[in-house]
């Protein structure tokens, strides 16, 4: 057996400590890659200049602070509502803040911190339609309703409240539904109401939208993790306990829903989400 040069065996060991240097300088960034939505305003929202802005955002910056990364070391990745739980397994995020509610059906695939937001699903229509008062007005071949993929407010409303209305168009993003909703292709959008009322808020919306104001479920906004990560779990927990005490929750609530909106007030945290 040939014996390798001293000089190939350094180079060897060279090229390995090169490597390693790198992965090593890749950790000391201490990046934090975190999912939310990019077209959610007042919950998660990519605005025109780069920023990001919205409630779940602030949650999110105020909980990787307890965890020890500043808000330059965050990089927020994009997440729809079908991809949330590929996206933790694969270990492309760390964990995500994206008006994600916590069910049982998630829960066999992701666990969740908290909850830390609890929502109503509503219906979001033009300003000048008087022919939808009430969810019941749905159950009729005529409407359209908008949802998004891999929500279950479409689903929800369906099967328990307007068993004739149409499949409902499905859509990446609620962006999309909006359009729809104003060119008047749908009638009516459907998701939770924090999220609707964040459409109607937004700058170039006033007077086009209103929400129907009915509360067709509870939704507890959960953050997910992988599963099985119960330490990062019970950090993300103690986070959100805190930012409750200290009065930043109650602040976030303000600053991205405005003050018409009435929400519900901060909802107890449940270990083992």
């Amino acid at each position: 057996m040939k014996v390798p040069q001293a000089g190939a065996i350094a180079a060897v060991i060279a090229l390995t400590l090169a490597t390693a240097g790198c992965s090593g300088d890749d950790e000391a960034k201490g990046t934090l890659a975190v999912g939310i939505k990019f077209d959610q305003p007042g919950i998660g929202m990519r605005e025109s200049n780069g920023t990001f802005t919205g409630f779940d955002v602030d949650v999110a910056t105020y909980v990787a602070k307890e965890l020890g990364y500043e808000p330059d070391q965050i990089e927020f990745k994009q997440v729809y509502s079908n991809d949330r739980e590929l996206l933790l397994q694969y270990n492309e995020v760390k964990f995500v803040a994206a008006s994600y509610s916590i069910n049982d059906k998630r829960k066999e695939k992701v666990d969740f911190a908290g909850p830390y937001f609890v929502a109503h699903q509503d219906l979001l229509i033009r300003a000048d339609d008087t022919s939808i008062t009430k969810a019941e007005d749905l159950n009729n071949p005529a409407k359209r309703l908008c949802s998004v993929e891999g929500s279950t407010s479409a689903e929800n409303l369906k099967n328990n409240v307007a068993p004739k209305s149409p499949r409902p168009l499905e859509v990446a993003g609620y962006s999309e539904c909006l359009v729809a909703l104003q060119d008047r292709l749908i009638d009516a959008i459907t998701t939770d109401n924090s999220i609707l009322a964040g459409y109607v808020a937004r700058k170039g919306n006033e007077g086009k939208f209103k929400l129907v104001g009915q509360n067709l479920s509870v939704e507890n906004y959960g953050i997910g993790v992988k599963k099985g990560n119960k330490e990062l779990q019970g950090k993300i927990n103690d986070a959100l306990k805190k930012m409750v005490e200290d009065g930043s929750w109650e602040a976030a609530v303000k600053k991205n829903f405005g003050a018409d909106y009435k929400n519900e007030p901060a909802p107890p945290i449940t270990p083992g989400s």
